[in-house]
């Protein structure tokens, strides 16, 4: 499989660029990646506590 960068117009500035993928440019790579880069966080769950009306199987109950 041959990747040769080709002539392709920008989506997104409508600039004539090279590459071997159609999608925006490598400078509009970047303004998006400055413009929506998230940040990671950490997030507090509660613990898991089974609901009040689940009833034991009565094969496991069996003695």
């Amino acid at each position: 499989m041959e990747l040769t960068a080709i002539e392709i117009t920008c989506p997104r500035c409508r600039r004539t660029v090279a590459a071997r993928f159609y999608g925006p440019c490598d400078d509009c790579r970047t303004a998006l990646r400055a413009q929506y880069q998230g940040e990671g966080r950490i997030v507090e769950v509660a613990e898991y506590e089974p609901k009040m009306n689940v009833t034991p199987n009565a094969i496991a109950t069996k003695d």
